[in-house]
């Protein structure tokens, strides 16, 4: 996982504020996921960062892991009673058929392919066998070539992919992908979200 140069205290206020957090994130998520109950189902935030999309989950149910260190410390700091911690590369900090829900925002851009099959096997462990995976990614499409030239100028993630891009890459890993749907975010980000479950 691709570690960000900003301080988590800098990233809190010029990257994630709270107030884009609810206007980009969380509003969108609510819209996309209204069909879901995520009540008394355990959550596992990947790639957390500083948790800012911890406040959409109950405290008992969520959990938060990422690589970087500072960010989970950091997280401790500004979103206790919720659950944090680091994530060493190989092992998630989760028993066994534990998870109902995996959330990914933003976060497989950052991260190459092969990383990501390694991970997948995680995914598979820690999941329960009704579990599910939900991602939200910035993503190239055809149609969309000025949108596409913005994300690589202004995206720090070096991996945004096509939709036939993520297809493959869950699909090849035996992983049945049940819904895809398509949104802008701040204009000028073409978004994909989809939700992926064990074959």
């Amino acid at each position: 996982m691709i570690k960000l140069e900003l301080s988590p205290k800098l990233y809190h206020y010029f990257v994630r504020p709270k107030w884009f957090t609810e206007k980009y994130i969380e509003n969108k998520l609510k819209f996309i996921l209204a069909d879901y109950n995520f009540t008394n189902k355990s959550i596992l935030d990947f790639g957390c960062g500083i948790g800012s999309n911890s406040i959409m989950f109950n405290p008992k149910d969520y959990l938060g892991v990422d690589y970087d260190k500072k960010r989970i410390n950091y997280a401790k700091k500004m979103f206790y009673p919720y659950k944090f911690n680091s994530f060493d590369g190989i092992n998630l900090p989760a028993s066994s058929n534990s998870i109902d829900y995996i959330i990914i925002i933003a976060v497989l851009h950052h991260i190459n392919k092969d990383d990501i099959k390694n991970y997948l096997n995680e995914f598979r462990r820690v999941l329960k066998p009704t579990g599910e995976i939900i991602i939200i990614e910035p993503c190239f499409f055809k149609d969309s070539q000025l949108s596409n030239f913005a994300m690589k100028f202004l995206d720090k993630g070096r991996f945004i992919r096509s939709k036939e891009e993520y297809v493959k890459i869950f699909k090849d890993d035996a992983w049945q992908i049940k819904s895809f749907k398509r949104f802008k975010k701040c204009i000028v980000y073409n978004e994909i979200f989809f939700n992926v479950v064990l074959n």
